[in-house]
């Protein structure tokens, strides 16, 4: 059985970014196992509040191993890392200073697991977020052995332009509607964040959205290094739209 690790920085971005491919990969029989740096302890508390802040990183594993298991994959795993809160006008920072350790620390987790494939987070921290970018950045320079791919690439007609990864092109466009109903499962799961997930789509739309209304039904990958087993490229190439040129 092929194994595949992917690797976010927080809960919700396994599902938000790259949820219906995960589903996919499982569907096609790979173990798919998460990594995540941190328990999401900087992020929302949900509306209205769900859990007292202190609580909150407890709360967002219990939303994680949910949402993992709606996508059906087989673990998930925390590095610990603590997230920082947002600060003044938004402003998002990195989980940790010590890229040398986080790096060691993802692989010694990447040696242990062994997996055939890794997928993380984009060059661009998909909308900038620094946290992401350190998370991509560690990951690239941790793998030697599995194949690795980055996910939320930049194609036309990206469905949110914004979590497009500008400097990353899509080797794999995939229409992943026959797995959006485990990707909306997956982002319920993450009730704390739930208003969060609506709220920036909404404002522009001028009228309350819903969760299955914001959620992407088209993915992609770009790889960077290394190529997926055969028989799991052959799977996603059953869903696949079209490659950039």
């Amino acid at each position: 059985m092929n194994k595949i690790l992917a690797v976010v920085a927080h809960p919700d971005d396994e599902t938000i970014l790259c949820g219906g491919t995960l589903a996919l990969l499982a569907r096609a029989g790979a173990a798919v196992h998460i990594l995540c740096a941190t328990r999401g302890e900087g992020g929302e508390l949900g509306e209205p509040p769900l859990c007292a802040r202190e609580d909150l990183g407890r709360v967002r594993e219990q939303e994680m191993r949910c949402a993992v298991d709606a996508l059906g994959g087989v673990s998930v795993e925390f590095l610990n890392y603590i997230d920082p809160a947002v600060g003044e006008n938004e402003e998002l920072h990195p989980y940790t200073d010590d890229f040398d350790e986080l790096t060691q620390r993802l692989r010694d987790h990447i040696q242990q697991l062994c997996p055939d494939a890794v997928i993380t987070h984009g060059s661009n921290g998909e909308y900038g977020h620094a946290a992401h970018v350190l998370t991509h950045r560690a990951v690239v320079a941790a793998v030697e052995h599995a194949a690795l791919y980055t996910f939320s690439p930049s194609f036309p007609e990206h469905p949110r332009p914004r979590l497009a990864n500008a400097d990353d092109h899509a080797d794999l466009i995939l229409d992943i509607s026959t797995a959006f109903e485990q990707k909306v499962a997956a982002a319920y799961c993450h009730r704390t964040q739930n208003a969060l997930f609506v709220r920036r789509s909404s404002k522009r739309a001028g009228r309350q959205l819903s969760i299955p209304e914001v959620l992407m039904k088209v993915e992609g990958l770009h790889r960077v290094i290394g190529l997926l087993d055969d028989r799991l490229v052959d799977v996603l190439e059953t869903f696949r739209l079209k490659v950039a040129g």
